[in-house]
């Protein structure tokens, strides 16, 4: 069993008499129903498992259960042996987004009272703006991302003690020693290589099998081309949102790796609005990070940007590994000079932040230059900027330090991070070990209602 971070937020919720409905939002093969359905099994007695996806290639018993009592009769078709009282029976809907109707009765069942219930999905955001009646006061979304690096360390037997500790030295400005440096630097290096996808993660801690790793990757890859433009009814926005996901492994290979809209359509006229429900629409879908252009950073950041200069990269860094290197491994595992990881080393950060909370963004200035991410700094009511280097030169960074000489901002903390075992702190910038990217956290971060 693969520890998952959100299981404690599960439990929480089904220990409760919530009054909301719990769903847990995020792309496919992240492991969302496994770790429901692991926790279900476990607390509840009556565990009832409904996957709407497979309901509406099937039977479709749900697709006109518009009423509580139409649903369940639906149910007690396929479950009317466990049907039981609500402390003892769990109703999980899966892929719920199937039938944009269920996100209206969610209200009605809730009030009901019958049962215990949870759900999953993807693309609720972009459901619940097309449903009619939306379910106001009924609805608590929590997104689900890959596995971050702790819960990768975690399932290679690194104990929550060791990761307890490393949270100790990164609050005080300590770097670990080089023996513990290189076991986890060696560890984020196959982490690059991996990824977050608990199947190839569970593959790789059995039989560290670079090729079954690398299929389990491409058929995900494979998936999300075809089930990004899976719920879009237009044919030409789905070419249109397809060519954008497929661009995004080149487009991170280039000096600014924005995405570059003429290149879409291959139309100069075109401009970044024209394209916005796209962006959104891979974005809701969980399978990229979009990450805004900042010019001028104040607190908090999401009052400042904007979709212009827009970055988006894949959601698992394993994905992109193998789209770039295949199997061979060596360019990761090696630092090979020739090779610029500098894409990887940003998605990584990019996962991780995201996961841990942080909105995306980044500083784009025609006079100071560019930063690879700004993250809010809740203490301070300010920003703190942070640079990702993959190679040697991780003290070289002009564009940071203009950054930095700009009193206005009042920028109180900045990082730098690379494979550089020494913490230390010069001109304002503090420079850490990549891995310690796992430390940063948005404790004000806050569940989506509706």
């Amino acid at each position: 069993m693969l520890y998952r971070k959100i299981s404690k937020r599960i439990e929480q919720y089904l220990s409760s008499n919530a009054t909301r409905m719990l769903m847990i939002d995020g792309a496919r093969q992240i492991g969302k129903s496994y770790i429901i359905r692991h926790i279900g099994r476990k607390m509840f007695p009556n565990y009832i498992e409904i996957n709407m996806e497979e309901d509406k290639l099937s039977d479709r018993l749900f697709a006109d259960a518009r009423t509580t009592k139409d649903f369940y009769m639906a149910l007690s078709v396929v479950a009317g042996d466990k049907m039981k009282e609500r402390e003892n029976t769990l109703v999980f809907i899966d892929e719920i987004q199937a039938y944009d109707h269920l996100l209206t009765l969610v209200k009605f069942l809730m009030q009901e009272n019958r049962y215990t219930y949870i759900a999953s999905g993807s693309l609720l955001g972009i459901t619940l703006k097309n449903t009619q009646s939306v379910p106001m006061g009924s609805l608590d979304i929590e997104h689900m991302y890959p596995m971050d690096f702790e819960e990768f360390l975690m399932a290679n037997s690194v104990g929550e003690t060791a990761v307890e500790a490393m949270r100790e030295k990164f609050k005080a400005n300590e770097g670990l020693a080089e023996p513990m440096h290189n076991k986890i630097l060696d560890l984020f290096k196959k982490y690059i290589i991996v990824g977050g996808l608990p199947k190839a993660v569970e593959t790789f801690v059995k039989s560290r099998n670079i090729v079954e790793i690398r299929r389990i990757q491409n058929e995900v890859h494979n998936l999300y081309v075809v089930d990004c433009t899976k719920y879009e009814v237009e044919h030409n926005k789905k070419l249109k949102i397809r060519r954008i996901y497929e661009m995004v492994p080149s487009t991170l290979e280039n000096k600014k790796k924005r995405v570059v809209i003429k290149d879409i359509e291959n139309k100069n006229w075109k401009r970044t609005e024209n394209y916005v429900e796209e962006f959104d629409y891979l974005t809701s879908a969980g399978v990229t990070l979009e990450v805004k252009a900042i010019s001028k950073p104040s607190y908090p950041l999401v009052e400042n940007s904007g979709k212009n200069l827009l970055k988006l990269y894949l959601n698992d860094v394993g994905i992109l590994s193998s789209l770039y290197y295949r199997n061979n491994i060596k360019a990761v595992i090696d630092d090979t000079r020739s090779i610029n990881l500098g894409s990887i080393y940003e998605t990584v950060v990019a996962q991780e932040l995201k996961a841990h909370g942080y909105g995306l963004y980044y500083y784009d200035n025609k006079k100071s230059g560019e930063v690879d991410f700004l993250i809010d700094d809740a203490d301070n009511l300010s920003n703190i900027p942070i640079e990702v280097k993959s190679g040697k030169d991780y003290t070289v960074h002009s564009a940071l330090s203009r950054f930095l000489s700009i009193k206005e901002y009042n920028i109180k903390k900045a990082y730098v991070l690379s494979n550089e075992q020494r913490v230390h702190k010069k001109n304002g910038i503090t420079y850490i070990p990549i891995y310690y990217v796992m430390f940063l956290h948005n404790n004000s971060n806050v569940i989506e209602q509706f």
